[in-house]
């Protein structure tokens, strides 16, 4: 196992969670602008399904492959199939898209204020470091991969 340290913090949907309390809190408390107009805020609703649409088969495919979902855990296969074939991180692209999902569904401009920031936590906190340690662990099977697969879309 690579000898890496991360700190103790937080799983993403402990984020995604977070990001979605502060949504609707500036929604609710500053609505400055509505960007999304009724009837095509319920657009939103589609790409909340979409999320859900990516994230949850690419989870239950770790499941499948014997590979921990828990960030930083030693995983035991380089996950290509499925929605890992489009992107490196399917799992945080749909919860970014359920994020824009409920930004539209709100229709204010501070709702989708969050979904940015949402972004560059997950990959500074997250995504960066579990690169590093799929090529340390992987070494040219991950590197390949990287090569022909984007990291968000």
């Amino acid at each position: 196992m690579p000898d890496l340290k991360y700190p103790r913090q937080p799983p993403p949907p402990v984020y995604l969670l977070l990001t979605l309390i502060v949504m609707g809190a500036l929604h609710a408390f500053v609505p400055i602008a509505r960007l999304v107009p009724p009837p095509y805020q319920y657009g939103g609703i589609a790409l909340i399904v979409l999320g859900f649409a990516v994230c949850v088969p690419s989870a239950r495919l770790f499941q499948k492959l014997g590979t921990p979902l828990k960030p930083f855990e030693e995983s035991t296969v380089v996950v290509t199939t499925g929605m890992f074939r489009f992107t490196r991180n399917p799992m945080y692209l749909g919860m970014v898209a359920g994020l824009l999902g409920v930004a539209i569904l709100l229709g204010s401009l501070v709702a989708f204020l969050p979904v940015p920031v949402f972004g560059a936590i997950i990959h500074v906190r997250f995504i960066v470091h579990e690169e590093r340690f799929m090529e340390e662990l992987f070494g040219a099977e991950y590197l390949a991969y990287k090569r022909k697969v984007r990291r968000w879309i």
